[in-house]
């Protein structure tokens, strides 16, 4: 099955009481289209990759590493039996819901076309947050979630354009590292060995890993030397 853009999501603004900022755009819609463009950086950028998709806490949330956010309907389907509920595409706070795309293998930097004009780079996971639990409603939701360790991927914008819902998506290229979403989140999430392999393999932007190695420097016992 080719892959493809399933359902195109975007959220408006809605009260949030996990946050102090006090709005979410968590609860996406679908749309038939949307301009994609590079929102620029997290503190002072336009915040989400997508026109019209708003973001509440922007200190967390957004800039270029963090233009679009994919999630394969495949992964939503899994939940939802696991849950016994029902859930509709956009759910996570995505703004792709794709199909017959195996976002959680994909590589960091991996480069994918979506329709004929956007270009996209995978970036790394995401990370669950008090506002997603909230959403969810599920005890321990954000503990379950990173237990399964298939985030999604977060993704910068190469090439703007229209996407559309239905548009194809076509990795057209992948690193020569093995690196992929699920080893970066684990990385994030404390796992030292999985941090020193995603710090060597140079894929982060420097933002990211600086703020890794920062944590393997204070979670690496005295006397233990790093690795240039």
């Amino acid at each position: 099955m080719s892959a493809s853009v399933l359902s195109l999501n975007v959220g408006a603004p809605q009260p949030n009481t996990a946050k102090k900022v006090g709005t979410t755009g968590i609860g996406k819609v679908p749309v038939e289209s949307v301009e994609v463009r590079a929102p620029g950086p997290k503190h002072g950028g336009l915040g989400s990759g997508l026109v019209g998709d708003f973001l509440g806490d922007t200190r967390h949330h957004g800039g270029d590493t963090q233009a679009v956010y994919a999630f394969a309907r495949e992964e939503l389907d899994w939940w939802a039996a696991e849950l016994g509920r029902d859930l509709p595409s956009g759910m996570f706070g995505e703004n792709l819901t794709t199909t017959g795309l195996d976002v959680d293998g994909a590589l960091v930097g991996e480069v994918w076309e979506v329709g004929d004009e956007v270009v996209l780079e995978v970036c790394g996971p995401r990370i669950p947050c008090s506002t997603f639990t909230a959403r969810m409603g599920e005890s321990g939701w954000a503990k379950r979630f990173a237990a399964r360790g298939r985030t999604g991927a977060y993704l910068s914008v190469v090439a703007p354009g229209t996407v559309r819902s239905g548009d194809a998506v076509v990795v057209r290229s992948r690193p020569d590292h093995d690196i992929t979403v699920p080893v970066t989140f684990r990385a994030f999430m404390g796992d030292l060995d999985a941090a020193r392999r995603v710090l060597d393999s140079g894929c982060l932007v420097e933002a990211e890993a600086a703020e890794l190695r920062d944590m393997v420097e204070r979670r690496t016992p005295a006397g233990v030397e790093l690795d240039a």
